[in-house]
């Protein structure tokens, strides 16, 4: 009777310190969940913070620089569907040089296979919109945004740049810029509605921590393939 009752006490016992033990991962998790959060909300507000003074959203107080360069992407979304934030970042391309904001384009992107090439896509959008050829210089192996700032001080020789994409990619753009030791501004091309691509914007948010581990921790190398 009474090795039943201490192998009761024992299987009780066990099962508290079980129910202990999962309360205390929980928790753990719960504050490192919370940890995470934190973090990254405070690795966008600083990226934010202490580039939008570099930002122009008017094209008639944006200062002038030899060099505009276009961050790239995808000219078409699901099903074929047109890329808006490909769309308008083309018309703010074509829109400062036609206005003597910027007098050569690096565009620079991703070029995965001959049939995705994003500065290659570039181009041809821009050719039609009335820009000319011999002003655009095609960098594709700007795989992300950190290779095509990094490239376009290291591989191209620019330090006075216009960063051109949306408003919200320009901020981790000119971050990067900024200790890369460039001079940068940044052109906020139109925006698109909101809800259109949530996906972009989430991404977004998790890219700018990641931006300051390039810098401060990771320090990777961009490519170093050379552009067309």
């Amino acid at each position: 009777m009474k090795t039943a009752f201490l192998h009761i006490n024992a299987i009780r016992h066990s099962r508290r310190l079980r129910v202990s033990l999962m309360k205390k991962l929980i928790k753990a998790g719960l504050w490192s969940v919370f940890g995470v959060v934190v973090a990254v909300l405070l690795c966008n507000w600083i990226v934010v913070l202490t580039t939008r003074h570099k930002v122009f959203f008017d094209v008639s107080s944006l200062p002038s620089n030899d060099v505009g360069l276009v961050l790239g992407t995808s000219k078409y979304v699901a099903r074929g569907k047109e890329n808006l934030f490909f769309k308008y970042r083309m018309e703010a391309s074509a829109l400062l040089f036609k206005e003597g904001k910027v007098k050569y384009l690096i565009l620079s992107g991703n070029k995965e296979a001959e049939t995705y090439d994003e500065p290659k896509a570039m181009k041809q959008a821009l050719t039609k919109l009335g820009i000319p050829e011999d002003v655009m210089l095609l960098d594709t192996a700007g795989y992300r945004t950190f290779d095509s700032v990094v490239r376009c001080r290291e591989i191209y020789g620019q330090e006075r740049v216009t960063v051109i994409s949306q408003n919200f990619h320009n901020a981790r753009a000119l971050y990067l810029a900024e200790h890369e030791g460039m001079d940068a501004v940044g052109f906020a091309a139109q925006d698109v509605p909101n809800g259109y691509s949530l996906k972009t914007l989430l991404r977004e948010y998790l890219a700018r921590p990641k931006a300051m581990l390039d810098v401060y921790v990771l320090k990777p190398e961009a490519g170093v393939r050379e552009g067309e």
